[in-house]
């Protein structure tokens, strides 16, 4: 059944249920992408998981969300089942044998995984809009932030350091409106407590270093396996705006450091979106058609995406449009709604003159599906109704004790479990609010004062009076206040910098930065 440069999925069924012919996705069209699709309880994780340990005996690394912590099983050998055992020989699996599979668990928490961090330089203006699902007005505020951030030399890399620029920024709304436009109090106000929010829910260990490095999730193993990096995401999909956001972005690092490969014979990357609807819900057309973008072009990188969703609808039409292999699992047509579903389904296959797709999707049993892959010439296969293969690994999840004993032999263990907090926009501006401070103690001759600036342009507070500097006034501000070496940060930062810093850095495609420090 298993044939050199294929992925066997299941064998499909004639109409009168006889065995018809086994299944295959070729592995020179795994970088065509796909989606999975299905009511909950059809079986859609279990075909993830034999996708993934297909692509890992293929030598092509993995990397997939465990929503419900099921697919941690992956990591562990099969284990002999009736249902199992039946399936294989109703299919004529004659070559089902029990693996375990080389996985790497990560988690944005470090309780189940690797820590998994990234900057917010890294993660850039576009996307962390979209995090804190930000206004138009709040958008162009964030947008202005990171713009003097480029210039003045400002490296963010965390939550604090934003909240220090975002209090220097209201501070000095009027200097900036003046330069990049207007900047509302109100919308710097909203964004910071959006932001206190984030980090109520946990993000604080997201935005530090060390960052993920793409290579770490694209190894294989001595014996020519990909590994399997699975995320624990039952913790974060209680925020699922984050957990869209992280992927989305992981998605676009991987675009833009990877070369391009053109039509390779097996993909470098698989990767899989669970709950895949999470990224579209309540998107602005803006990031729809950047995912799109991203989705399209980044086939010749070697990299396939893999939607797994429950209704194709929830995939945009322009983003669907790219997605040549799939496996579509039953739907239930109870609702006007549903069954709009039903049709829009049937419609994305090429039809089979022995069924009709929309009544076959309302009747399929757990466990099968009616899939139609990329087959010679990049044509779609005509739909075939498929049962299922069963997994290799185990089906269910391990037990923390077999998840500890993964992670202490893991490839990265050691490499991100420590969290470092290097010389950031926090620390640099309170380090110049010292030094203010210290110098305001004495009024400095008339001569000595100058105009300080950044990147060519004036900053608000840098030595531009005219006139002897005000004894400092203590007032109440509405807003997120860390603490008050921040305070002090935030009102006089500017007193001190003389020398030009700015310098132009590139943005990728999703407003991330390509020029990182790492």
């Amino acid at each position: 059944m298993l044939e050199q440069g294929k992925i066997y999925i299941g064998t499909s069924r004639k109409p009168d249920d006889s065995i018809n012919k086994p299944e295959y996705l070729e592995l020179k069209y795994g970088n065509r992408h796909g989606l999975v699709t299905g009511a909950t309880g059809t079986g859609k994780t279990v075909t993830l998981q034999i996708l993934a340990e297909s692509f890992s005996n293929a030598g092509v690394p993995v990397f997939c969300a465990d929503v419900k912590g099921d697919l941690s099983g992956i990591a562990a050998m099969g284990e002999f089942k009736d249902f199992l055992d039946k399936r294989a020989k109703e299919i004529g699996f004659t070559d089902y044998e029990f693996q375990e599979f080389p996985v790497i668990f990560w988690d944005l928490f470090g309780e189940k995984g690797h820590r998994v961090r990234t900057t917010l330089t890294e993660m850039g203006p576009l996307l962390l809009s979209r995090l804190i699902n930000a206004s138009d007005a709040q958008e162009g505020v964030i947008n202005i932030a990171f713009k003097i951030a480029d210039e003045g030399g400002l490296p963010l890399l965390d939550l604090k350091d934003f909240q220090a620029l975002l209090n220097y920024m209201g501070e000095n709304a009027t200097e900036f409106s003046n330069k990049f436009g207007f900047i509302s109090k109100a919308s710097v106000g909203s964004i910071q407590r959006e932001l206190l929010i984030l980090e109520q829910q946990g993000a604080t260990k997201f935005f530090s270093e060390p960052a993920l490095k793409i290579t770490d999730i694209m190894r294989t193993t001595n014996d020519g396996r990909g590994a399997i990096s699975v995320l624990a995401a039952d913790k974060l999909m209680m925020n699922p705006r984050l957990y869209a956001t992280f992927l989305l972005w992981l998605l676009s690092e991987l675009f833009e450091e990877l070369p391009e490969v053109g039509d390779p014979d097996k993909p470098k990357l698989v990767f899989f979106f669970d709950e895949a609807h999470l990224l579209f819900n309540d998107a602005p057309r803006v990031l729809v058609e950047r995912v799109e973008q991203v989705v399209r072009l980044i086939r010749s990188k070697g990299v396939g995406v893999y939607f797994v969703t429950q209704n194709p609808m929830d995939v945009p039409p322009t983003v669907l449009a790219q997605l040549g292999n799939r496996v579509q699992h039953a739907l239930r047509a109870y609702t006007p709604n549903e069954q709009k579903a039903v049709k829009t389904a049937a419609d994305t296959f090429r039809p089979n003159p022995d069924f009709d797709c929309a009544d076959v999707i309302t009747n399929l049993g757990t466990g099968e599906a009616l899939v139609s892959t990329i087959e010679a010439k990049g044509a779609p296969s005509i739909v075939q109704r498929t049962l299922i293969r069963p997994p290799s690994s185990r089906l269910g999840p391990i037990t923390d004790a077999e998840r500890q004993q993964v992670m202490s032999v893991s490839p990265v263990k050691g490499l991100y479990d420590e969290d470092f907090d290097r010389e950031s926009a926090f620390e640099i501006l309170t380090k110049k609010a010292e030094q203010a401070a210290q110098q305001s103690q004495a009024p400095a001759p008339e001569e000595q004062k100058t105009t300080g600036t950044i990147g060519g342009w004036t900053l608000p507070g840098f030595g531009t009076d005219d006139v002897a500097q005000p004894e400092v006034r203590q007032q109440k501000r509405s807003g997120y206040q860390r603490e008050t070496v921040v305070e002090a940060a935030m009102k006089s930062a500017a007193r001190s910098v003389a020398t030009a810093v700015g310098a132009a850095i590139v943005r990728g495609i999703l407003g991330s930065l390509t020029g990182r420090r790492r």
